[in-house]
């Protein structure tokens, strides 16, 4: 399939899914919130926007990520968690910089344009499925060669944000290709599900993840804070 025709299949499929998993009922299990920096798993942590962040999951993500780390580490690789539970105030910070990224990036759209821009890659602080706990940012870190692994669009912890970052994009190198799907069997084996748009993000337990799963229910619902 060429680029353009999976791009734009990816996009019908996106805009099916936001459609979608508004049918979706919730019952939250009730599991708090954990910290990874206190969990003795070998991860990296990619600093965050957010002062004293604490990257919070729920108990069964963080079981499932000491899972995936003990298989890493058995590859000579390493965890990187980007980020999983987002506050609001998080979220919002996420927007307003990535708004800002998008607005100086094209001076000539209207406003409404470099929104719609913005809102393919962030979420608004109220439609984020990050603030459930349920979802994980992560790439890997090459330990052998002392660098993280290229997954076709980032540079280091940096990633470009464009079409490419569709998971199965056909126009990156075969090395990115099979890193990813390192990455995407290591969660999905784990029974998360990855994103549509972002090879990164994996969900488990929320809306997203029940309509992927075929569930009538969430079992995690918005978190307002730990405890």
């Amino acid at each position: 399939m060429r680029a353009e025709e999976y791009c734009e299949m990816v996009d019908h499929q996106h805009r099916l899914q936001k459609q979608r998993v508004q049918t979706v009922t919730i019952q939250d299990d009730g599991s708090p919130l954990i910290s990874l920096l206190e969990s003795g798993f070998d991860l990296i942590f990619e600093p965050s926007i957010m002062k004293n962040y604490k990257y919070l999951v729920r108990t069964a993500v963080h079981d499932k990520i000491g899972t995936i780390s003990r298989l890493l580490s058995d590859m000579n690789k390493r965890l990187i968690i980007r980020s999983v539970w987002r506050s609001f105030d998080h979220q919002q910070l996420l927007w307003d910089r990535n708004l800002e990224v998008a607005r100086k990036q094209n001076p000539e759209k209207s406003a409404d344009e470099v929104e719609k821009i913005a809102l393919e890659f962030t979420a608004s602080r109220e439609a984020s499925v990050h603030a459930t706990g349920g979802a994980v940012d992560a790439l890997i870190y090459d330990s052998e060669n002392d660098r993280v692994m290229d997954f076709g669009t980032n540079h280091g912890f940096k990633i470009d944000l464009n079409r490419k970052c569709y998971p199965l994009h056909p126009g990156i190198s075969s090395e990115a290709k099979k890193n990813r799907k390192i990455l995407m069997d290591l969660f999905e084996n784990e029974d998360f599900v990855c994103d549509l748009t972002e090879y990164w993000h994996f969900d488990y337990g929320n809306v997203v993840w029940a309509l992927e799963k075929g569930r009538a229910s969430s079992i995690y619902d918005v978190v307002m804070g730990p405890g």
